[in-house]
């Protein structure tokens, strides 16, 4: 089972880990904006023998749908060690993900890399069939590179998955 713990509580060691987890599963997207995505919310985290096989965590966001701010639990670097894929560990941390999301939010959101989209696919996630959008300084900008790879998890909002779904703003990776 996923250890749970706010950013705030890890320590530097657990910090260094899963940065390196991450920069090994995205190396390409190991950006300081995109790797600081994932602090400031809740971390899911499993150890075996003092090493980090697998990591997600979820931070509070803002998407705009049909008029209204949603609180939106967002889901960033979801990462397992390769040598432990395909064992469960990463429908493990999303379980425990989950239940934050479930328990503090009017809904769920990620942004699937390809390899991700299985999974999210597999454990119920819904794929948004709209269009996304970003909110900026200047307005309402369309992401239409981002359409086919965010999923949802509605809690308590109602959503029309074919209409547009915008989030806040933010550096590195928008989505």
């Amino acid at each position: 089972m996923p250890r749970l713990v706010h950013t705030a509580f890890l320590a530097e060691a657990e910090r260094s880990a899963i940065r390196a987890l991450l920069m090994n599963a995205f190396p390409e997207d190991s950006t300081e904006d995109n790797l600081g995505h994932a602090w400031g919310g809740m971390h899911a985290m499993v150890w075996e023998d003092g090493e980090l096989l697998a990591h997600g965590s979820v931070v509070m966001r803002r998407l705009l749908h049909g008029g209204a701010g949603l609180r939106t639990g967002y889901i960033e670097a979801v990462a397992v060690r390769a040598d432990r894929r395909r064992q469960g560990l990463g429908r493990a941390v999303m379980a425990s993900l989950e239940t934050v999301v479930r328990g503090a939010y009017e809904i769920g959101a990620l942004s699937a890399s390809d390899a991700g989209i299985p999974l999210y696919e597999h454990i119920g996630w819904l794929r948004w069939q709209g269009t996304a959008s970003v909110i900026t300084p200047n307005g309402l900008v369309r992401t239409p590179e981002e359409d086919d790879c965010i999923f949802v998890l509605p809690v308590t909002a109602q959503l029309r998955l074919t209409a547009d779904l915008a989030c806040d703003w933010r550096a590195g990776d928008l989505w």
